[in-house]
């Protein structure tokens, strides 16, 4: 088979021998075949079949006045009536049909199995619930939350308390160790400050009330999250061990370390060395006296017997009194709500 190099397309030569040199352009590149002069379009298919690999049915010619010429090849017109004529040749090797055809395969056969997980997780929802965490964290919690209605934004600090009740670290830690607090609520900081130090925090009979400083002294903003979420761990040590002995200190250290690795947040990182932020006297202490929550004394000198909270129903925050008999029965009720709703959520998620 002869090649033309400095042929334009479709370029015709007669030789002596009565064939026909046709000079055929695929995907950019030029290629001769020689054929009978009598030879048809269905004759070059075959020879173009042969040559390049091209199955016939693949084929398109593409030629001037006669258009785009598809198999199959029936026109009888002789070979020889292309001359001068460019034949573009379009159509994909057997091999480049067969690359197409799997990746077509391939891709369906993702987007078979991409539907088929959506269909199932979408069956199942419940795939990754977790009805014992969901039951856990509904008894191992703190069962009411409260600020002090009577000082500035108690909106914000409700924020604050909801803030520790829902971080990750504190509510691994409190399943873990069964920790159930009937009551969470904040502190006045100028009742809880003397000359000689501060109050930071608060645990009443170990568990069912525990306070916390949240505000700064001047009650112009808040106290740093991380030291507050340090003297929470603190305060929850005194649920197991009342005294600040070395049991004490010991359990202490291991809650840090747990809520800080608890915490998936933040990566893992722990609270620090530092018990407390820098300049901060370490002082909790109090307990029920004669069954009843001290907070101090009136005007007569006699013991008050009630602590000042607040309520909070559908945004609305508002100062109540509540005795150590009514804080006991209010977090029961929220223990006993949050287990039904987990009970709900778990048979729901089934």
């Amino acid at each position: 088979m002869d090649t033309f190099q400095n042929n334009f397309d479709g370029e015709v030569e007669e030789t002596e021998s009565n064939t026909t040199s046709l000079i055929v352009t695929h995907h950019g590149k030029q290629h001769t075949f020689s054929l009978f002069s009598q030879s048809t379009i269905a004759d070059l298919s075959s020879v173009i079949q042969e040559s390049l690999s091209v199955p016939s049915s693949n084929q398109k010619f593409m030629i001037p006045k006669l258009g785009l010429l598809r198999p199959p090849f029936s026109n009888p017109l002789p070979i020889s009536s292309l001359a001068g004529k460019r034949i573009t040749l379009m159509g994909a090797t057997a091999a480049e049909a067969n690359a197409v055809s799997t990746a077509g395969r391939e891709v369906d056969a993702a987007a078979a199995k991409r539907r088929e997980a959506h269909a199932k997780y979408a069956a199942n929802p419940s795939h990754h619930v977790d009805s014992k965490k969901l039951q856990e964290e509904a008894t191992y919690t703190f069962h009411t939350l409260r600020p002090l209605a009577y000082l500035p934004n108690p909106e914000r600090s409700l924020r604050f308390l909801e803030r520790l009740r829902d971080d990750a670290g504190i509510k691994a830690t409190m399943r873990k160790h069964k920790f159930s607090v009937g009551l969470l609520t904040e502190m006045d900081p100028a009742v809880h400050t003397t000359h000689e130090s501060r109050t930071l925090g608060l645990n009443r009979n170990r568990g069912e009330v525990i306070e916390l400083r949240l505000r700064t002294d001047a009650y112009d903003g808040y106290r740093d999250y991380a030291t507050i979420r340090r003297t929470l761990c603190h305060e929850l040590t005194h649920n197991v061990w009342g005294k600040h002995d070395r049991n004490f200190w010991d359990l202490c250290k291991v809650i840090e370390k747990e809520v800080g690795v608890g915490d998936w947040r933040r990566g893992g990182q722990t609270l620090g060395r530092e018990q407390y932020a820098e300049g901060e006297d370490v002082a909790d202490h109090g307990a029920w006296e004669g069954g009843e929550y001290v907070l101090g004394r009136d005007e007569r000198g006699g013991r008050q017997d009630t602590a000042v909270v607040s309520s909070v129903s559908e945004g609305d925050v508002s100062a109540v009194e509540l005795s150590r008999r009514e804080i006991m029965a209010r977090a029961a009720e929220e223990r006993m709500r949050r287990q039904k709703d987990a009970e709900r959520t778990a048979e729901d998620s089934s």
